[in-house]
């Protein structure tokens, strides 16, 4: 079935607390898709961001961000007063998130509310319930504060290295901590159930976002050195990254740990297998992030300041996803397919069978076949005006390529009547993907200001966040109708 969506993230929503939450604003967006016609609402990453503010950097791949916690139902619930989140200052600017203001003010307003709740609510039986991964990660961040935020490869060599003894140590010595840190996942978990069954109610699918990579500062990473590329000290020997390429001449060094495939192997993709469970435990379709890496992937000696000297070396393949369809059955997964694919990839896309992902801002080389051009685009796919990654279709129009904008004027038969921006938007409707998801940003026809991401470059990303009134019964009429003329739902 065609069908269509829109792509923002939860921290883009209004809220008067710095950040888009899991709140009225949430469901309210929920009831503008309905209103709509869309079927989806395709997010980022939700885990725990850490420095770099960066959505694909989390403490843990099965947490939620506490930042997503909204305040005004806790309000509503009487952990909180209106005094109490009055007390901290939420950032200047509303349409920009100050992450170092939610680090300061978040932690320590919820820690108001778990003085509050502590004597009373017995977690017990959602520790239990989220066991594989919970006791680690609350630990992990309780040892983190407590060693002033530094990386876990900078602790104590027998915390580092996860010695019983002193980890019982810590445990016994954190256990306050760590009860707030089970605590804040209890409140994220309670709230997303209830808005991902409120979207279910209205029949919108969340799309949620699983990066191929954990951080290095992960619980993951931390609790499981033995599935990484770690020596005997805990230290990487290769990172992850993207080689040169006409973007970048020194390439892109992520520092991602890379997977001892071969371990991952030998216990049947286990650790996998929970990671993917818990991702469809939040969403009713998972984007695989930077697919071709399980054909095969960049490795970066650890400590090079460039991804010059990277290698490419092998990774799971077709056994992988045979084995995540075998344990777990068939899961509306979408592949992240976008730089630069050998033959072997395309092999592999086509072997699953998940969808791929058509980007319209990347179609208008004059000089080239593309195969993001919309005559050239097959049903089984996802098409994108642009996606986080990119600048927004107005700022592509404003700043792009002058000859690829030239040949999306004259390919696209763009007007100014209609304007550029919906140009775009209407030709991805109008595609023969199956699925187009359309970010906030080109709805609202927001220039680069608005961008979420620029790869490469650190310090002004993922703070988008949209105007308070953005929503509107115009622009949803618009949406429906362009979703009716081109028979998505």
């Amino acid at each position: 079935m065609r069908s269509s969506g829109i792509l923002m993230h939860i921290s883009s929503l209004p809220s008067p607390y710095g950040i888009g939450t899991l709140g009225k604003e949430a469901y309210r967006f929920i009831d503008f898709l309905a209103q709509s016609g869309q079927s989806y609402w395709q997010i980022l990453p939700i885990g725990p961001t850490s420095y770099g503010d960066s959505a694909y950097a989390s403490f843990s791949t099965f947490a939620g961000n506490p930042y997503f916690i909204d305040l005004e139902t806790l309000c509503e619930e009487g952990l909180l007063t209106q005094k109490d989140c009055d007390f901290y200052h939420w950032g200047d600017d509303p349409l920009n998130v100050d992450y170092g203001r939610m680090f300061g003010a978040r932690y320590p307003i919820l820690r108001t509310a778990w003085s509050r709740q502590k004597k009373t609510l017995d977690l017990s039986a959602f520790i239990e319930e989220q066991k594989d991964w919970l006791p680690d990660f609350a630990l992990f961040m309780a040892l983190k504060f407590h060693f002033n935020l530094v990386s876990w490869m900078e602790w104590p060599d027998p915390v580092k290295t996860r010695q019983p003894d002193a980890l019982d140590d810590y445990r016994e010595m954190l256990k306050d901590e760590i009860k707030f840190f089970c605590y804040t996942q209890y409140l994220f978990f309670q709230q997303w159930r209830k808005l991902k069954e409120y979207a279910s109610e209205h029949h919108i699918k969340i799309i949620g976002d699983l990066p191929i990579y954990v951080a290095c500062d992960s619980a993951d990473a931390w609790s499981h050195p033995e599935l990484f590329q770690f020596d005997e000290t805990c230290t990487p020997k290769q990172v992850a990254g993207c080689p040169p390429d006409g973007f970048s001449a020194t390439g892109q060094l992520w520092g991602n740990p890379l997977y001892d495939w071969k371990k991952h192997e030998e216990t049947g993709y286990a650790w996998w297998l929970k990671r993917m469970k818990a991702a469809f435990s939040f969403y009713d379709t998972v984007r695989i992030d930077h697919f071709r890496g399980f054909e095969s992937y960049y490795a970066i000696p650890y400590g090079d300041k460039t991804a010059q000297n990277g290698h490419w070396e092998k990774g799971p393949g077709l056994p992988f996803f045979q084995t995540i369809k075998k344990e777990l059955g068939e899961l509306d997964i979408i592949a992240e397919d976008l730089g630069f694919l050998t033959p072997e990839v395309h092999q592999l896309l086509h072997d699953t069978g998940f969808p791929g992902m058509k980007v319209l801002q990347f179609a208008f080389s004059p000089f080239e076949e593309s195969v993001y051009l919309p005559h050239k685009i097959i049903p089984n796919s996802v098409i994108y005006t642009g996606t986080h990654d990119n600048d927004t279709t107005a700022g592509w129009l404003s700043h792009g390529n002058p000859d690829e904008i030239a040949f999306a004027v004259s390919y696209l038969r763009l007007n100014h009547s209609e304007g550029y921006v919906w140009g775009f938007i209407k030709e991805a409707f109008k595609s023969a993907s199956d699925l187009a998801i359309i970010p906030i940003q080109d709805y609202l026809g927001l220039g680069s200001e608005a961008r979420m991401n620029e790869p490469s470059t650190l310090g002004k990303n993922w703070r988008f966040r949209v105007p308070k009134n953005y929503l509107s019964d115009k622009l949803s009429t618009k949406i429906l109708e362009l979703t009716h003329l081109y028979r998505r739902g």
